[in-house]
């Protein structure tokens, strides 16, 4: 097949964990046979068409339109503030890119593509012009996650918007978790076009036995770890990814368990407010916070050092960062409650048990969980049947086989 793949962010402007998902997806696709032209946009320092890694990147400049934005936006959109800048740049990127799928590529030089896809609301208006131009072609969207679940029932109503109209000319909606799964339907979304396909993890990648071990070492004299157990949280600074929660829960875990240490990794709004409550529960030499981008080696350095990982998300879709720990033999404490991808992944009791479920609104639930892995002499084990469970269902080959045969069948 010759796929048009509409995403907001790719290499090598790489905000989020949706960037690292289309480029592993992209590769494989080619590996696999297929073609791949990826519509992403630009920072005004890159290419506008080139050729990387056999994969077509195409990147419309967009001119700034925030002042203009304002004359005619819905007093929603008008809520954004600076913030509709970045709506603006986001629709102007759809226009661009669409207009040359359609009109340059397809009706101008001739390229043949077999279908569409479209990634979140950020390629949504991409995706509804092409398919109304393009009527025949296969139209794909990819839900990761969408506003309802974001925002916790909040939200903008313009974005709400976009993603059902695009649900609603969408030939498929592909999505990562039965959880997310349920929640279009409970929202309305047609359950008949929804299928579920799991994230991936490279397991050649994240292989405990292929870590640099003098990296580990620098990051525990980075960290001042002698004898310390670490307890690592990858992710977003966010309210939604639970990591207050988790710093609330430390002083009872440290009561039973005084020599450990909580390292957070990750950027985001929280940075300050964690700082501060680290501060004020008198945890501040206990807790260490890199709020800083970090290679993916040292990622999984990081992973290395931990001896639990943790990720108390109040809300899921999926959790990519759970497979990544599991992945590297570690045992996890998840966040279960509702919408949770995570619970998906992780096998909370019996012979292929792979670590702990958890309410991440809940500190006292938090530091329970963690307590669980360090006081249980099986928990190498359980590490040890993530890395298995991971190989056996959460690949980026099993991922990209499946996306790959719901593309077939809407082109059969």
């Amino acid at each position: 097949m010759n796929i048009g793949f509409f995403v907001w962010e790719y290499w090598p402007r790489l905000v989020g964990g949706l960037g690292s998902y289309a480029m592993e997806m992209t590769f494989k696709y080619k590996e696999l046979g297929h073609s791949v032209s990826v519509f992403t946009m630009n920072d005004g320092t890159l290419k506008t068409s080139e050729v990387w890694n056999d994969i077509f990147i195409h990147r419309p400049l967009v001119l700034d339109a925030s002042d203009i934005f304002p004359l005619f936006i819905t007093e929603d959109l008008k809520k954004w503030g600076k913030n509709v800048k970045f709506f603006a740049d986001v629709y102007n990127y759809n226009i661009l890119a669409a207009s040359k799928y359609v009109n340059q590529l397809i009706r101008k030089e001739g390229k043949k593509y077999d279908i569409t896809c479209v990634h979140d609301w950020l390629s949504s208006v991409a995706g509804m012009m092409i398919k109304k131009e393009l009527p025949q072609m296969p139209l794909v969207v990819h839900f990761h996650s969408i506003e309802e679940q974001r925002s916790l029932g909040g939200g903008s109503i313009v974005v709400k918007d976009m993603e059902r109209k695009i649900a609603e000319v969408a030939d498929k909606i592909i999505t990562v978790s039965y959880s997310m799964r349920d929640f279009l339907i409970s929202l309305g979304y047609p359950y008949d076009k929804i299928e579920v396909v799991y994230n991936g993890c490279d397991p050649e990648k994240y292989d405990p036995k292929k870590v640099d071990k003098k990296l580990v070492e620098k990051l525990k004299e980075r960290y001042k770890i002698d004898k310390e157990k670490v307890i690592l949280f990858v992710g977003r600074l966010v309210w939604v990814k639970g990591v207050m929660n988790l710093v609330m829960g430390m002083p009872e875990v440290l009561k039973e368990f005084p020599n450990v240490k909580l390292i957070i990794l990750g950027k985001g709004e929280q940075y300050e407010d964690l700082i501060q409550l680290s501060q004020t529960l008198g945890i501040f030499d206990k807790v260490a916070i890199r709020s800083e981008w970090v290679s993916e080696e040292e990622r999984i350095a990081h992973y290395a050092l931990a001896d639990v990982c943790v990720f108390p998300s109040i809300n899921e879709p999926f959790g990519i960062v759970s497979l990544e720990a599991m992945a590297m033999e570690k045992p996890v404490v998840v966040g279960a409650k509702g919408l949770s991808g995570l619970r998906e992944q992780v096998i909370p009791e019996g012979r292929e048990r792979t670590g702990v479920h958890i309410n991440g609104e809940d500190p006292h639930d938090i530091a329970w969980g963690i307590k669980e892995v360090l006081r249980n002499p099986e928990a190498v084990e359980w590490g040890k049947n993530g890395r298995r469970r991971v190989i056996e269902n959460f690949t980026v080959d099993i991922a990209a086989k499946k996306t790959l045969s719901i593309y077939e069948s809407l082109l059969k």
